[in-house]
This record gives C-alpha cells, sequence and structure tokens, in this order.
C-alpha cells in the first residue's frame, strides 16, 4: 500500500531516506520501472525494496514515449538505483538519438533523484557541489500570442515579456527559419517555397527583402529590451552559411547573447561543426548549438574544434545529470559557455535542471524555464519555490534527492491505463 511520507505522496521515500542515511545503509535494489504519461509528459518512476521510489520526466513532445522507456526495464532489476553509473553503463550504450536518448535520460535522473534520498542529501551535492546559491533561467516556456509579423508586433510582444512576473535577465525569441510564421508571412522572403506540416523545415538562400526584414524584427526588440535584458535568438535550423554570416555581422551592434542552431539543430541528427566553426569565426556574436544530441562523444567535434561559443544541451536527451556535467566542464576548459535547453522539460524537470545548474562550473549561462503543462501540473507537484523565480533566479533548495513529488491529487490525472502508477 502507498505511504504518505513527510516528503509527499506515494512511496517518495524521504521519511525513509532520511533514516537510511542515518543508519549503516543496507543494500537497496530496484524492484520496477514504470513509466505514465501525465498531461502530455513521460513521467518515469524507478521503485525500490526499501520504499523509496526515484521521478524523471521526459519532454511534454515526446506523449509516444513510454515503449522506449519500459525497453530498458530488464536492465535495471535488481540492480542498486545509488550505483549510477554502473546502471548506465548498461544501458547509455542502448540509447540513440532522440527518442531512445530521451528514455535514458529520463531513467538517469530518476536513478539521482533516488541516490539523492538514500544518502539524505540533494541530488547538486552528488554532483559534487553547488557553487552558486540561485541560478539564472531564460524565459522558455513562458510566451505571449503573436499578434502579427511585423516589427511592431515584435516589439510589442518582447514588451509583454519584459514585464513578465518572472522578471527575466534574458529572453530569447524565435526568428528566421525557426519562426515559421515569421518566414511565411514575408513576400518571397527566400529563394524557396514554404513547406508544410513540419515543423522547421524550411531552408534555402535568403532574398534582401527576407534579410531586412528578420533583422527589423530583431532591431524592434532590441530597442524594447535596451541594454537592461539580454536578447538571445533561435534562429534555425535552415541558413545557409553566408546568410548566415551576413545576419550575424549584422547584428554585432546590438549585442545579441547568441544566436543558436543557425546551420542544425532540434532534430537534425549531426552538428556539422566544420560550417559551425566558419559561422564562429566570421562574427563576434556568440554561436550556439547541441540541444538535440545524445551523449559526450557527439559534442567532441564541436567543442575541440572550437566550433562554436555556447552549448545547450538538454538533460533529457543528453543522457542525463552526470553526462551533461562532463559536457559542461569538457566545455569549460575549451572556453566554451553552456545554456542548457529545456523549454519542454516539464516540472520534474525544471527540479533537475536547478540541481544542474547548480552544481555547473562558470561558464553557465542560463537554462531554457521549462512549465507545467497543463497548469494543473503546479497542483499535484510539491516542493517547489513559490514563486518558483524571483527577478530572473531560482534560489536552490536544499531537500534530499531532487525535493519535488508528487501530492494525493496526482492521481486523479492518470489516465485509466496508467492508474497503477503510483501504487
Amino acid at each position: 500500500m502507498s505511504m504518505l511520507t513527510r516528503r509527499g505522496f506515494l512511496g517518495s521515500g524521504v521519511a525513509a531516506a532520511t533514516s537510511l542515511a542515518a543508519q549503516k545503509r543496507t543494500a537497496i535494489k530496484i524492484t520496477d520501472l514504470r513509466c505514465a504519461i501525465i498531461g502530455k509528459n513521460p513521467v518515469v518512476r524507478i521503485t525500490t525494496d526499501q520504499g523509496v521510489s526515484g521521478y524523471g520526466q521526459a519532454e511534454s513532445t515526446k506523449p509516444y514515449l513510454k515503449p522506449m522507456v519500459l525497453f530498458y526495464k530488464d536492465y535495471l532489476l535488481g540492480e542498486d538505483p545509488t550505483d549510477v553509473q554502473r546502471v548506465m553503463l548498461k544501458i547509455r550504450r542502448l540509447g540513440a538519438f532522440k527518442p531512445w536518448g530521451s528514455a535514458v535520460s529520463a531513467i538517469e535522473i530518476a536513478l539521482w533523484d533516488i541516490a539523492g534520498q538514500v544518502a539524505g542529501v540533494p541530488v547538486y551535492k552528488l554532483l559534487g557541489g553547488k557553487i552558486r546559491d540561485r541560478v539564472r533561467a531564460y524565459n522558455g516556456g513562458v510566451r505571449f500570442p503573436m499578434t502579427g509579423q511585423t516589427p511592431q508586433d515584435y516589439a510589442e510582444n518582447v514588451a509583454k515579456m519584459k514585464e513578465a512576473k518572472e522578471g527575466f535577465t534574458l529572453i530569447k525569441q524565435a526568428v528566421g527559419f525557426h519562426n515559421p510564421a515569421m518566414m511565411h508571412a514575408m513576400t518571397n522572403g527566400w529563394y524557396d517555397e514554404p513547406r508544410t506540416g513540419a515543423a522547421h523545415s524550411d531552408r534555402g538562400l535568403m532574398t534582401e527583402r527576407g534579410m531586412k526584414q528578420v533583422i527589423a524584427c530583431v532591431e524592434a526588440m532590441k530597442k524594447v529590451l535596451g541594454d537592461e535584458i539580454g536578447l538571445a535568438l533561435d534562429c534555425g535550423p535552415g541558413w545557409m552559411v553566408k546568410d548566415a554570416i551576413t545576419f550575424a555581422r549584422a547584428l554585432e551592434p546590438l549585442h545579441i547573447t547568441w544566436l543558436e542552431d543557425m546551420l542544425t539543430g532540434d532534430y537534425m541528427p549531426y552538428p556539422n561543426a566544420e560550417l559551425f566553426r566558419d559561422l564562429k569565426q566570421a562574427t563576434s556574436l556568440p554561436i550556439h548549438t547541441g540541444e538535440e544530441i545524445y551523449l559526450r562523444e557527439n559534442f567532441k567535434d564541436l567543442i575541440e574544434k572550437q566550433a562554436v561559443d555556447v552549448v545547450g544541451p538538454d538533460p533529457e536527451d543528453v543522457g542525463g545529470l552526470a553526462e551533461m556535467k562532463w559536457i559542461g566542464e569538457y566545455a569549460d576548459l575549451h572556453g566554451i559557455l553552456i545554456a542548457p535547453h529545456g523549454i519542454f522539460d516539464g516540472l520534474i524537470g525544471l527540479a533537475a535542471h536547478v540541481h544542474l545548474a547548480a552544481a555547473l562550473p562558470q561558464n553557465y549561462i542560463g537554462f531554457e524555464y521549462p512549465v507545467g503543462q497543463p497548469e494543473w501540473w503546479y497542483q499535484i507537484v510539491d516542493g517547489l519555490p513559490d514563486p518558483i523565480m524571483k527577478r530572473g533566479f531560482i534560489d536552490v533548495w536544499d531537500r534530499p534527492g531532487l525535493g519535488v513529488t508528487f501530492n494525493s491529487s496526482a492521481k486523479a490525472r492518470l489516465a485509466d491505463e496508467d492508474r497503477h502508477f503510483f501504487d
């Protein structure tokens, strides 16, 4: 039967974890791996023979992920979840580019949640300890509807973002080929026809008219933000290298925080380091990519070839928290910054981001702020600060594990096929 603990509902186990940490620890074994789609987010639960459960989460864009998660069940049963690296050695080699890497990442995060509870410490302690007491995040899932596609419309939209209650110090907006609405509103914006039915599938050589329109929209946004709030641009993929260089050089006086995914990115399974290096060497603006990449090995070329200024892996795709910590440190050795992706990572993902960001080295800029979707997610999860964000930052909390769990109202939000998820 499920137990109500002082950490929350359904056997999350902080009370049990605290007593375990205070005593000589006995062996703990994984008894089950479960996955439920709550709202749209796949949620992973790992249960143990000592009543401690750990949770991980995958992006809300992957409601199909359950079979991929459950594929790994037989590899986990009977293992000690606190030996995170040993468990990951069994499954990380069986992951791959999305969606398999997403399943592996969610499992890894749940393992750290258990390990922290058993040790009686927050996850960031297990990642090397925090170097910051609060972590910066940028707008990510906080968006306001666009009323049109003119420069004035973008100025008005970013003005609303500037006044958002979260108090963001950095705002990222989509432009160019990452913004199909912007591109499709143009007449002859590039030398090809718009594609329909697939997000971010447009690419090609920009026309002079198209280039001027995108630049004008950026100038309008920057005029609103001034030097008070940074502006980063999610640009692609889809640009040709020469257009990307022209665009970057035109924006250099505006001190844009970074240009993201101009050449490849999102669901493209390669980073194309050589082309990114050509772009990076041609402009003073920081060049960013990496949200789609699984595992450290696939960041090797980007980092060692000095192909970008900023890497942006997502902890729910890259292989988890330890994998991302390694990438952040390796990037730091090469003078490269890190700004994690995370727009769809949900509230358990938000907790994972906070612990990771607290422990990342000083090349950390900020992570992409995920929100609970649907809104009722905020009623089924306990442990997050209230308000979560203050003046663009989130205070790092000290509860064991990820420090968040589901409360008693969560069970009512389960689909019928997932009704035993919390049992």
